[in-house]
């Protein structure tokens, strides 16, 4: 998008967590990669130093503990323009290393504004189940918060498959869980926090988000589970 906000970023620094995030997909899932990924990973790797990375902002709105364990969050985060891309592979896997792979594409200067735009996180992953909410749905949707400084003209992914949508504000029950995610970890962490709500049916029952804060190659990442407030 013509005229949208310059971002000073140093296109030398970028943080090594996400250059670990494509060299994990791309050892897992090496027959999906496409030649023109290379140069957003070089540009990723050229320098190893810890780059600072914006949290999504939110207000907290409760914190509920069982014997000093903290069980769940509610929070509420802001209307807010996200880049979007929906992917509908066999495996939860291959669906997150691939969507997030073609966001980073539009990360690092495959936008319309040339520029690398930052990293934010957590990177979210929006999840679907059946109605008795058993199992997941393949169709998932991969979402990068913009930089606060781009959100009110974000800049254009080259990519079509990339679309901007501006979510409304939304009431969130969040709690951390960590290890890796796939199916199982996901269904199970969904049952878990289902249970500890006092009234989970106020949430939407077949929608949930899975929020990344570090990347896969991490053997303790941290993850959270949102549940989604009816509107």
């Amino acid at each position: 998008m013509t005229g949208a906000p310059t971002v000073v970023v140093n296109l030398q620094t970028r943080a090594a967590s996400s250059a670990h995030i494509f060299l994990l997909c791309l050892k897992l899932h090496m027959s999906y990669f496409v030649a023109d990924m290379a140069e957003p990973i070089q540009q990723l790797t050229r320098n190893n130093n810890p780059q600072e990375r914006q949290t999504i902002p939110f207000t907290l709105i409760q914190r509920k503990e069982k014997l000093g364990d903290l069980l769940y969050e509610k929070r509420q985060y802001g209307k807010a323009k996200w880049a979007c891309i929906k992917m509908k592979e066999k495996q939860y896997e291959q669906s997150i290393c691939l969507g997030f792979m073609k966001l980073m594409r539009y990360i690092c200067e495959q936008n319309s504004s040339g520029l690398y735009l930052g990293i934010t996180i957590p990177i979210v992953t929006i999840v679907h189940t059946n109605e008795s909410q058993s199992e997941m749905t393949p169709s998932v949707t991969v979402a990068y918060y913009l930089p606060e400084v781009l959100q009110d003209q974000p800049p254009h992914p080259f990519d079509s498959d990339i679309i901007i949508e501006e979510w409304p504000s939304t009431i969130v029950y969040s709690r951390s869980f960590r290890g890796i995610t796939n199916e199982d970890s996901i269904m199970r962490e969904i049952n878990l926090l289902a249970e500890i709500l006092e009234s989970p049916e106020l949430c939407l029952q077949d929608t949930f988000i899975i929020a990344g804060y570090t990347n896969p190659a991490a053997a303790n990442r941290h993850n959270e589970i949102w549940f989604l407030q009816r509107p």
